[in-house]
């Protein structure tokens, strides 16, 4: 396998990399060395980050227009009328001291992978998490709801355009 093939197989094992990449925020020599490809010349990894930096498709935020709510007291309970269903476990309302927030609109994997993406960086911790059909449900702890709101608010603006 060619050094350039090994660089960009090794760029999507770490996505947080290739999003550098798509966003034009990626520091070359820094990423060739974290990625240790073990090539006898860091500047080729260099040459290669570059050239594949280029044919990645740039990133466009575009954001989603979702509207979001918060809904307090989730907690186990039958899944008729449950918010998010996994597995055994059905979270409804009413039934705990869980929030979820309930963002509705054009949503999918993507926006969701934003979604927990800003909650990490914000420290909020999530206990639970889906979307299907146009919502995206992310349950967190009751203390957290406010901060969880805003983070998934600004998430939601920053989810790159459908098709990237």
């Amino acid at each position: 396998m060619s050094l350039a093939a090994r660089t960009r197989e090794a760029v999507r094992t770490h996505p947080f990399l290739y999003d550098g990449l798509r966003a034009g925020v990626l520091n070359y020599t820094a990423a060739a060395r974290y990625l240790d490809l073990g090539a006898d010349d860091e500047e080729a990894v260099v040459a290669a980050l570059r050239r594949y930096a280029e044919d990645v498709p740039e990133y466009d935020p575009d954001g989603t227009g979702a509207r979001v709510s918060m809904e307090s007291g989730l907690g186990e309970g039958d899944p008729v009328g449950a918010l998010l269903t996994v597995g055994d476990m059905a979270l409804v309302p009413g039934e705990g001291d869980l929030t979820g927030i309930l963002a509705t609109g054009d949503v999918d994997a993507t926006a969701l992978a934003q979604v927990l993406n800003h909650l990490r960086a914000e420290g909020v911790a999530v206990t639970a998490a889906g979307v299907g059909g146009d919502a995206l449900l992310v349950v967190v702890e009751r203390r957290a709801g406010a901060d969880a709101v805003r983070a998934v608010e600004a998430a939601l603006e920053t989810v790159p355009a459908t098709g990237d």
